[in-house]
């Protein structure tokens, strides 16, 4: 299993690819739809289901785009099942950005273990920085896409519509921080970083 990071989007938000031969599961497609296709198209990846760590304008910006191109469905924590469709909801009403309306989800992410296709992970739902946050741990291949809960050297802010400093302060020592130290933290924004390196280095902990 692999996984790729691009950065999309006004924000420049961590898009990740996660694939297995010429299969793909899509985690947060950001922005920058045109140059996320040509990546997949160049390395023969065909993307079977998108996976949303929460539904922020940054994160969703390109979801139509490359769902509509290769019929994946899509997947969302059911607290933010309406935030695709409102910008006031998901944010886009509230930067200096074009406003962001997408399609509803075809499936809702619950807690527990989830397999697609020959891709198997655990979906912890981590709120906080937003209802319906989610992280996506693969133990198979030890690391966690963390959405905007975890950074390198930070956290999620709390102050959007949703937020909840005391949710994202649990969310983040009570489920994060128990996974094993050696796991990769593959965040929404900035470099990758290990669960022992927040545990020493990040100030906010």
């Amino acid at each position: 299993m692999n996984i790729k990071g691009l950065s999309l989007g006004d924000l420049g938000t961590n898009g990740y690819i996660i694939f297995k031969n010429n299969k793909a599961l899509m985690i947060d497609p950001g922005g920058d739809a045109e140059r996320l296709i040509y990546y997949l198209k160049q390395n023969d990846l065909q993307i079977i289901a998108i996976l949303l760590t929460h539904a922020h304008f940054d994160h969703i910006g390109a979801l139509d785009d490359v769902r509509d191109k290769y019929h994946a469905p899509v997947y969302l924590h059911d607290s933010e099942a309406n935030w695709l469709a409102d910008p006031s909801l998901n944010g886009s009403s509230i930067f200096p950005v074009s406003e962001v309306r997408c399609k509803p989800v075809d499936y809702y992410l619950q807690p527990g273990n989830m397999v697609i296709d020959s891709f198997e992970f655990n979906v912890i739902h981590t709120p906080g920085h937003s209802p319906g946050g989610i992280s996506f741990v693969f133990d198979s291949e030890k690391f966690v896409v963390s959405g905007d809960c975890l950074f390198q050297n930070g956290i999620g802010r709390t102050d959007l519509p949703g937020g909840n400093q005391q949710e994202l302060m649990n969310s983040i020592k009570q489920k994060l921080l128990q996974l094993p130290e050696d796991y990769t933290v593959y965040p929404g924004h900035g470099p990758k970083t290990t669960i022992k390196r927040e545990k020493q280095m990040n100030p906010f902990l």
